[in-house]
């Protein structure tokens, strides 16, 4: 099957048509602004000496012996005819319209509604004869009664007036042939001076040795390209992180797999030593059996270690209630062959606030190592049992949910109360068996759900004060089914 891909788009050239074809689409309309301007430039000076034709000719019209009359002296008529690129035409109308000189069928001015006023030359474009004129039109006021006009008209051809309209085109545009070709030079030299920095920046990268995770520097980079250079920084720091936490969880699952191993290789050649007896035989399988069980728990909670380092978990709605009583009925056989009393107290299923939003098997992960450390950090005996105790607290109030995890057992000194928190460390003089991966996984989880892990005694000032874990979440405010906390 043929895959089709998104042709990729150059950046340069992205940038280059984007700047270019404005550039380009505006030129026709530069073109045909010249065009209007030009016209309006050629029209001016022409309109002027039309004007001043048509007012000469109108101080020809007379009146004699009470009749309009035109007189054009014959040097006149040679000016009005002597121009070499134009034709001009002239027409006098006496104040009945009747037709005194010049062209008889040169058309008459539009009627208007009112007056036509008299002693102001006016303007307009006629056609006559297929040919295109700008005629100049004065009414001329006689002394007779009435209302009395006679009308002069002078026009001419646009030859003259389309010559020098062209010339200016010329003169306009021509250049621009010169200068567009230039400036499209200067911009595609402007762009890839521009995005030097970005070829600087991408030999910078591939001259970088493959372990080499450390942040980019900014320097010469463009203001622009900082955040991507601040993204790539991010990655490269969360890509340092994950194979810091690969090395880490590679190096301590090998030391902590290590002291197991080794016990169960000595305990398997002391078995077959010849002359072993049966007892000193069973001596050695129970320890193989103990140290196999300590080897299992230790790689169970490093994968659960890394699963909580490097996993994104997918947040739901929970139930912190019914997620603690079940870890609480799965560690009561352990709790009771210890003869410790383990109970859960608190907040019920159905109480509202008890809902937050996170991953209900890391939550169940995070219960079960507070649980196992207060099961294996608390003394007790048939005659003195301890006692563990599960609680979970909602405040739907403030929108605070508390699990707390509570033990009788000799609590931690304030000084080691920070450092019980790094992984495979053990309290001093402890005889718990454990990795020391327990509390480092409780931490890990309550930092992806954005929680607080509190620590403190559970009977302060006694001989045996105890150790209280409190985890704080966010509580949702409302449940799944949407209903509006009560």
């Amino acid at each position: 099957m043929k895959i089709f891909q998104r042709e990729q788009r150059s950046l340069f050239g992205e940038i280059l048509d984007w700047m270019l074809t404005p550039l380009l689409l505006l030129w026709p309309v530069s073109l045909a602004l010249t065009w209007l301007v030009a016209q309006g430039l050629a029209n001016k000076p022409f309109d002027r000496a039309l004007e001043y034709n048509a007012q000469a000719l109108a101080q020809l019209v007379v009146v004699q012996r009470g009749k309009v009359q035109f007189n054009l002296p014959q040097s006149a008529s040679e000016i009005l005819r002597a121009d070499e690129s134009d034709t001009i035409f002239f027409q006098v109308r006496g104040v009945k319209g009747e037709y005194l000189a010049g062209e008889r069928d040169l058309p008459l001015p539009p009627e208007a509604d009112e007056a036509p006023p008299s002693g102001t030359v006016l303007l307009r474009d006629e056609e006559y004869k297929g040919i295109d004129l700008r005629v100049a039109y004065i009414w001329v006021r006689m002394p007779l009664p009435g209302d009395a006009l006679a009308l002069v008209q002078v026009a001419e051809t646009r030859e003259k007036r389309s010559v020098l309209a062209t010339e200016i085109i010329k003169g306009v545009m021509l250049p621009q042939f010169v200068i567009l070709p230039l400036a499209a030079l200067l911009v595609w030299l402007a762009l890839a001076r521009g995005i030097k920095p970005l070829h600087r920046l991408e030999e910078r990268i591939r001259a970088r040795k493959p372990e080499d995770l450390s942040p980019i520097n900014h320097k010469d980079v463009p203001l622009e390209v900082v955040p991507l250079v601040d993204s790539v920084n991010g990655l490269l720091e969360r890509l340092d992180d994950s194979i810091a936490t690969q090395k880490r969880f590679l190096a301590d699952a090998a030391h902590q797999l290590k002291t197991p191993l080794a016990g169960l290789r000595m305990q398997a050649d002391l078995a077959q030593r010849e002359g072993t007896s049966t007892d000193e035989l069973k001596r050695s399988l129970q320890q193989i059996g103990r140290s196999s069980m300590r080897a299992t728990h230790t790689v169970n909670q490093l994968l659960a270690l890394a699963r909580a380092e490097s996993a994104v978990p997918a947040m739901k709605p929970c139930n912190l209630v019914r997620i603690a009583t079940d870890v609480v009925l799965d560690c009561l056989p352990r709790a009771l062959d210890k003869h410790i009393d383990l109970g859960y107290e608190g907040a019920e299923a159905v109480t509202p606030g008890v809902w937050l939003s996170g991953n209900a098997t890391l939550l169940t992960e995070l219960v079960r190592n507070l649980v196992d450390n207060a099961i294996n950090y608390t003394p007790s005996s048939s005659e003195a049992p301890g006692v563990v105790t599960v609680r979970v607290q909602a405040d739907h109030f403030g929108r605070v949910l508390l699990l707390q995890v509570e033990d009788s057992g000799p609590g931690v000194p304030q000084a080691e109360r920070e450092l019980i928190f790094q992984p495979f460390y053990r309290a001093l003089g402890s005889e718990a068996d454990g990795s020391g991966l327990g509390l480092p996984i409780v931490m890990e989880i309550a930092r992806q759900h954005g929680a607080q892990v509190l620590l403190e005694d559970a009977r302060p000032g006694q001989g045996t004060p105890g150790a209280r874990f409190t985890v704080r979440f966010l509580a949702l405010d409302a449940a799944p089914d949407n209903r509006p906390r009560t």
